[in-house]
């Protein structure tokens, strides 16, 4: 700013002065009532919701895991069943720890080998329908 030395010049520069002021305060009010907006937990749900349904990368993570716990959870039932013996029930845990590991780690493959073996249980049920 340069040196000002008369009295109009001083009363040009406080006007200036409050007026960048009042142009500040209303944009600090306005900042304000944005990151209210921003901090309402309706908003940060939606918002929280909204970034987890377009990272593709984290919803395919959360679809593989949940398969695998489901798959291992299924594989524990079939094998144990309504068993009490704590031999089969320790076999079907360690069993369903394992495929739950496999499925969440490789859940394409496993897509890929249950479209493979669905495809040829439909072709064969088209082919022979009397069966």
């Amino acid at each position: 700013m340069e040196n000002i030395t008369t009295t109009a010049g001083l009363k040009n520069a406080i006007l200036l002065l409050e007026y960048k002021q009042v142009e500040n305060g209303q944009r600090l009010e306005e900042d304000f009532y944005c990151v209210v907006e921003t901090l309402k937990p309706a908003n940060l749900i939606r918002t929280t919701l909204s970034n987890i349904t377009t990272s593709p990368g984290l919803v395919n993570a959360l679809l593989g895991g949940a398969l695998g716990i489901a798959t291992g959870y299924l594989s524990k039932k079939i094998v144990v069943g309504a068993s009490g013996s704590i031999l089969k029930k320790l076999l079907g845990t360690v069993l369903q720890f394992g495929v739950t590991t496999v499925v969440a780690q490789h859940p394409e493959t496993v897509r890929s080998i249950s479209q493979f073996i669905l495809k040829h249980i439909l072709r064969k049920k088209t082919q022979n329908p009397m069966l």
